[in-house]
C-alpha cells in the first residue's frame, strides 16, 4: 500500500456489521484511505462492500443494522453509528447505487434542492462548474430526471453529492448497468474531479479492471473479511485478482477468490 504523509483522512480499523442483531456482514475489516487519494474496494455481490459504504456514511440504521466492534475514524474523530446528516456534515457524502435520484424533478431542480435558496450567487457557479465536468447534464438541465440515460443518472447523482462540498466521496458501484464505454467515461471523470477539486474518492466496484486504472490503492473484500491490500498496481498483476476478477486463467472450477490457489496457500497474510 502507498503511505503518504499524514494520518489517513479515513481509518477502519477491525469493523464489525451485524444486521437484525444476529447476522454478521463484516467482520473484522480494515482499510486506510489519504487524502487525495482514490481508493477502490472491490469484491463479489454479497462481499460485504455496500455494507461498509453504508457504515462509514451513517445509513445502516435504515437495515436495522449497526456497527458492534471497531472504529470508523474521519479526520481522527469516531464517527461509528451516528446519523447520515451528521456524517455529511463532517465531509463525507454517497453516491448511491444505481444512480438515485429525484425522478419527478429536472436535472436543475436535483440540484437545486442540495443547496439552500438563500446562497443564490453560489449556487449559480456551482451548478456551471459541474454541469462543465458533465456535458450532457448541461444539454438536459431542464429534463425530467426520470428520463434521463442509466449514465447521465450517475452524472447527476455525483453531481448532487459534490454539492455538499464533501472531503471523502463514497461512490458505490459507478459501474452497475453501463455499457463499458460509459463506465470509462464516468471513471476517469472521478479522477478529474479528485484532481480538480481536490475530492478523496473511495469507490466500490465489481468491475475490478476499471476501478484499478484509476486507483491508488485497493482492498479485496469477500464474505465480509479483507482478503487483499496493495497498490492498485500490485492488484492489477496479482495472478490471482487477475484469474477470478479479469477472467483470464482457468476461472471455471473457481467459486470464490477464497478458492484460489494462491489465496489457499497463503491466508495467512489476510488473518
Amino acid at each position: 500500500m502507498t503511505q503518504p504523509n499524514g494520518e489517513p483522512l479515513l481509518n477502519i480499523e477491525n469493523l464489525e456489521v451485524v444486521y437484525h442483531n444476529v447476522s454478521t456482514a463484516v467482520q473484522g475489516v480494515s482499510l486506510k484511505v489519504y487524502r487525495n487519494q482514490i481508493v477502490t474496494l472491490l469484491g463479489t455481490n454479497g462481499a460485504g462492500k455496500t455494507t461498509t459504504l453504508k457504515a462509514i456514511s451513517g445509513f445502516l440504521g435504515i437495515d436495522d443494522a449497526r456497527v458492534t466492534e471497531g472504529s470508523i475514524e474521519f479526520k481522527g474523530e469516531k464517527i461509528q453509528n451516528r446519523p447520515p446528516h451528521e456524517i455529511t456534515l463532517k465531509g463525507i457524502a454517497l453516491v448511491p447505487e444505481w444512480g438515485k435520484v429525484f425522478e419527478n424533478l429536472t436535472v436543475e431542480g436535483n440540484l437545486e434542492v442540495c443547496v439552500p435558496a438563500s446562497n443564490q450567487r453560489l449556487r449559480k457557479q456551482d451548478f456551471s462548474q459541474l454541469l462543465d465536468y458533465f456535458p450532457p447534464l448541461q444539454k438536459a438541465r431542464n429534463r425530467l430526471a426520470g428520463y434521463l440515460s442509466g449514465g447521465e443518472r450517475q452524472m447527476l447523482s455525483i453531481s448532487t453529492a459534490l454539492l455538499c462540498k464533501p472531503d471523502l466521496l463514497l461512490v458505490d458501484e459507478l459501474s452497475l448497468g453501463l455499457a463499458p464505454v460509459v463506465v470509462n467515461e464516468l471513471m476517469n471523470l472521478l479522477g478529474v474531479i479528485r484532481d480538480r477539486q481536490g475530492v478523496t474518492i473511495l469507490l466500490v466496484e465489481q468491475n475490478a479492471l476499471a476501478a484499478l486504472e484509476i486507483a491508488d490503492d485497493g482492498y479485496v473484500i469477500e464474505n465480509g473479511r479483507i482478503v487483499f491490500a496493495g497498490t492498485a498496481h500490485q492488484l492489477m498483476n496479482h495472478q490471482d485478482i487477475q484469474e477470478f476478477y479479469f477472467g483470464q486463467g482457468n476461472r471455471e472450477s473457481r467459486t470464490s477468490y477464497r478458492d484460489v490457489k494462491q489465496y489457499r496457500r497463503r491466508r495467512r497474510w489476510y488473518g
